[in-house]
């Protein structure tokens, strides 16, 4: 089985041994090149056509955003996962990446008191992240397709096999709920979540009347750069929690990074309350921790938006949405950049809807005006 070939990109000598190193403990993945710029990069993409680049932010001759700009405009589609600091600076560019067409990021070991540790600091986020975005051929056979970018004329082109993915669960429509209010959205998304979420708020003609809150997998800092990018989207009024915040319509409640966020009933009010709690399916925040609370909080006058990222966070508190009687909401896998998260809502417990990103807004908006939400729900409002 062939590996997942990685080229990369970074101007410091001592990150480029790390990222090597910690590519290195998985056989599955091979480093095929590396770039100190983002020049150099251009040209190591068209010669070596990587499944995947790791990019640095802030490099000499061509930063890291120029880079995936270029790279776009290239027509190269290959998965681009930024290597991040964990400083307001690092995070406002890591955004700016995203939006320029990177697929995600890591970020940069802090604190650490050895190389083994940075090692395995960077092995244990970055190495899932690759196998998640780069589908890897199951078995033999395939047809081989034309590479992205051919080595240079003079050269053989390198073909890739065709991923050849097992059966895979399919989704499980429910049928439409009894009707009743939506009093709550409850949004949870990770890889690929800051852009859906803008192509979401975007796609609002106007706030909704009532409130959102959303998780998404994101450190301390990010969550807040996250919540003021958004906050500017209009027409919606977005903040990262503090805590105690009552929920008010038109208002994005954003949880803050490493705490988890539960809603809690207070007299006729819901109220915002951060925890220290263990993560949940290795997260905090969870989106489970806080649907399940929004459950307690609201009963089955939910309506719950699961977006593109990796894992199973959410199914759980999905599946008490839906007994409860509410409405759950999926992305699809098409324009997901990974369907881990909506996927295992929908091929698990269940979603009323699988919606394209480009449709999810509509479909938000038209369920909580009370029309009716059914598996037919799709771009421009047709349900």
């Amino acid at each position: 089985m062939p590996a997942i070939t990685v080229l990369v990109v970074d101007d410091s000598v001592v990150v480029r041994r790390l990222l090597v190193g910690a590519l290195a403990e998985d056989p599955a993945v091979e480093v095929v090149g590396v770039a100190a710029n983002g020049q150099i990069a251009l040209s190591k993409v068209a010669q070596l056509d990587p499944d995947l680049v790791t990019m640095d932010i802030e490099m000499p001759v061509m930063d890291g955003i120029a880079t995936v700009r270029a790279l776009r405009a290239a027509g190269h589609r290959m998965p681009i996962v930024m290597f991040s600091t964990l400083t307001d600076r690092g995070a406002a560019a890591t955004l700016d990446a995203l939006a320029a067409g990177a697929t995600d990021y890591v970020t940069k070991p802090s604190g650490v008191g050895s190389l083994a540790e940075a090692l395995s600091r960077v092995a244990g986020e970055l190495l899932p992240r690759i196998h998640a975005l780069v589908p890897r051929p199951t078995g033999a056979g395939a047809a081989p397709i034309p590479a992205a970018a051919p080595l240079a004329a003079a050269g053989p082109t390198r073909v890739r096999p065709a991923p050849i993915t097992p059966a895979r669960p399919q989704a499980r429509l429910l049928p439409p709920p009894d009707p009743r209010p939506v009093r709550a959205v409850v949004v949870g998304s990770s890889t690929g979540g800051p852009e859906a979420l803008s192509q979401v708020l975007r796609g609002l003609p106007a706030a909704l009347p009532v409130p959102v809150v959303v998780v998404q997998h994101m450190p301390p800092v990010f969550t807040r750069q996250l919540a003021q990018r958004l906050d500017r989207l209009g027409p919606s009024t977005v903040v990262e929690v503090a805590g105690g915040e009552e929920l008010v319509p038109g208002t994005v409640y954003v949880a803050p990074g490493d705490r988890h966020l539960e809603l809690v009933r207070s007299g006729a009010s819901v109220r915002t309350r951060l925890t220290d709690a263990p993560p949940v399916n290795y997260c905090r925040p969870s989106v489970d921790v806080m649907m399940r609370s929004a459950v307690t909080a609201y009963g089955g006058d939910l309506l719950a938006v699961v977006l593109t990222g990796m894992g199973a966070d959410g199914r759980t508190a999905c599946e008490q949405v839906v007994a409860a009687g509410g409405r759950v909401i999926v992305q699809d896998e098409e324009t997901s950049v990974v369907w881990g998260m909506p996927g295992a809502v929908a091929t698990g417990p269940g979603a009323h809807a699988v919606v394209p990103l480009p449709g999810v807004a509509e479909a938000v908006r038209r369920t909580v005006a009370g029309h009716p939400l059914t598996a037919a729900t799709r771009p421009g409002g047709a349900a």
